[in-house]
């Protein structure tokens, strides 16, 4: 069973920035056109986080299957993710900071990580809530973790301030 474990993003802050930097200009240089965004616990200063960095890659509906071809050369597709025809999840085990990429088409039903973002840094309570939830499966399984996160950000886009950006 894996399990997992977690840090304090201060640790890790700079060089997730470093990092998101150094992959963000790797893929503009194929897809000039997409919005490249640091979404995940790296992204938010002073968060708890498993140590890994998360970019999210969106574009129009038109660049996603080239997109997909793009992104392919540069990581390794993550085959045990969702994939629709809005959604692909791409992944760099080898990277630094193990680096997970979603690819997302702009105003689908997966173009929610950079909302998620916002929301956690402007929500100081949903922020604490978040660490809270991981504090409490510090080394426990990793897939009832993710089961209890799916939970939380089910939740999180029920509320006001998630609906905000809907508009």
């Amino acid at each position: 069973m894996e399990k997992v474990n977690f840090f304090n993003s201060e640790l890790f802050h700079k060089n997730a920035e470093k990092a998101f930097l150094i992959h963000k200009n790797k893929i503009t240089e194929l897809l000039p056109a997409a919005d490249i965004q640091h979404v995940g616990s790296s992204a938010i200063p002073n968060s708890v986080t498993k140590g890994d960095l998360d970019i999210q890659v969106r574009v129009s509906a038109e660049q996603f299957s080239k997109a997909i071809e793009l992104l392919s050369i540069l990581y390794e597709r993550n085959d045990e993710s969702v994939k629709t025809d809005t959604f692909r999840a791409f992944k760099d085990d080898t990277s630094n900071l193990p680096l997970g990429v979603q690819l997302t088409v702009i105003d689908s039903e997966f173009d929610f990580f950079w909302k998620f973002r916002e929301v956690l840094l402007a929500n100081k309570k949903y922020r604490d809530a978040y660490d809270n939830l991981k504090k409490e499966y510090e080394a426990k399984s990793m897939d009832a973790y993710r089961e209890a996160k799916d939970i939380f950000f089910q939740r999180l886009m029920e509320t006001p301030e998630f609906k905000d950006y809907e508009k």
